[in-house]
């Protein structure tokens, strides 16, 4: 039996339990978490409940009641319950998105044979561009041929603007269970895709065309926000957080000329969906939460990972194709790509994240065979841009780091 109000969550992590999690439980859902970690599992199972701290001007502790959580090893309680759930979301992560898609699909399949007249939305809550075309990709390699995905799941791509820092050694200790969150909580997602009327839930928004809002995510919020960790990591490399370097003007006003420039690219493209005021006041906004002092967001956090950040589709080198393709400037964008390669920042126990040692040893073997292995770069093809960054990366070496 189809469970209405429930919401079924693959994904325990940060943007489960402080986004979607948060909105749905407070709006009266049961929410249900998919999960490999035995400790949040046996934490949310015995508590019943979790705590989000809200990081802002005024510090604010919200409550998510009505939880519980079933560990991912457990397929058949997993396949019952994406195939009873009343609405599903996934928060992975990219590099585990492939590894869930045969639990789901064994969870349509239960539930095309129990209830075929109920379709299941299933929102994809993934820091990721064309999200929607990957899961049915996935999902059809795993289906039986004439299954009627399109008929029985909603694939519901999202815009996740929400900021949520990793938490210290020490703040684990005290709760496992804990979030700390910014204050922003509007969750942008495809209206097209429901095959379900949209969710009665406070801070859902839906919008006619994700495209461009998933867009304007990737190539404006999380452009400005590596920028600001690159450039910021080289002109203070001694330097912990986001809003620390932010307070420099220059770090300030290159981020913003970066993001501009990124924002006219895009206005080119949705014309019908943003005004150049309109994305302007957004970037203006989003400098603005960069600098909140109470989230101690990290420049590790944000600029970890250059292997899937400066890979061909990503924030940098994905507005720079769109760019080239409409005729448009792009150097800006490229110089803040350049910063990344000095980038040097590590977590709270001096370590580079698992991704970046990677990248190192891409790094090793040259910058141009990075620019081509990793960014995906073609030598004969992008000559130009590959000088113009080049050129970029060498011209840095010369500037005193202060």
């Amino acid at each position: 039996m189809v469970n209405r109000n429930q919401i079924v969550i693959f994904g325990a992590g940060k943007i489960g339990r402080s986004f979607i999690g948060q909105l749905f439980g407070c709006s009266g859902y049961e929410v249900v978490f998919i999960d490999i970690d035995p400790v949040i599992i046996a934490g949310l199972n015995r508590a019943g409940s979790y705590r989000i701290i809200i990081k802002g001007e005024k510090e604010e502790v919200i409550t998510v009641p009505n939880v519980r959580a079933i560990n991912a090893l457990e397929k058949e309680k997993v396949v019952e319950a994406v195939s009873t759930a009343g609405i599903l979301a996934v928060s992975v992560g990219i590099h585990a998105l492939e590894r869930i898609v045969p639990d789901v699909a064994a969870g349509l399949i239960e539930r095309h044979k129990n209830n075929p007249a109920e379709p299941l939305d299933i929102i994809l809550a993934e820091n990721m561009r064309s999200a929607a075309d990957f899961m049915k990709k996935q999902l059809i390699k795993e289906l039986p041929p004439g299954f009627p995905l399109e008929s029985i799941a909603g694939l519901v791509e999202t815009s996740i603007g929400k900021m949520v820092p990793d938490l210290s050694q020490s703040d684990l200790e005290k709760d496992q269970l804990i979030i700390y969150a910014e204050p922003y909580n509007c969750l942008i997602l495809d209206r097209k895709a429901f095959k379900c009327p949209v969710p009665e839930v406070k801070g859902l928004s839906p919008k006619e065309n994700i495209k461009a809002w998933v867009d304007r995510k990737a190539f404006i919020h999380n452009l400005g926000h590596a920028t600001v960790a690159y450039f910021g990591n080289f002109k203070h490399p001694g330097a912990t957080y986001i809003y620390e370097v932010l307070r420099d003007p220059q770090v300030y006003s290159f981020s913003r000329e970066v993001m501009l420039q990124a924002a006219t690219v895009l206005l080119s493209l949705y014309p019908n969906d943003f005004s150049l005021e309109d994305l302007a006041d957004h970037i203006d906004d989003l400098l603005f939460r960069f600098q909140n002092k109470a989230l101690k967001d990290t420049i590790f956090r944000v600029g970890q990972d250059r292997l899937r950040k400066l890979g061909p589709e990503d924030r940098f080198v994905g507005i720079i194709r769109l760019a080239l393709n409409q005729k448009m400037n792009y150097n800006k964008i490229l110089e803040a790509m350049a910063y990344a390669f000095y980038f040097t920042a590590s977590d709270e126990n001096g370590n580079s994240s698992p991704e970046d040692i990677v990248f190192g040893k891409y790094l090793s073997r040259g910058l141009e065979f990075t620019l081509h292995k990793v960014c995906g770069f073609d030598p004969v093809k992008d000559e130009t841009l590959l000088k113009e960054i080049i050129q970029y990366y060498y011209s840095f070496q010369s500037i005193e780091k202060r």
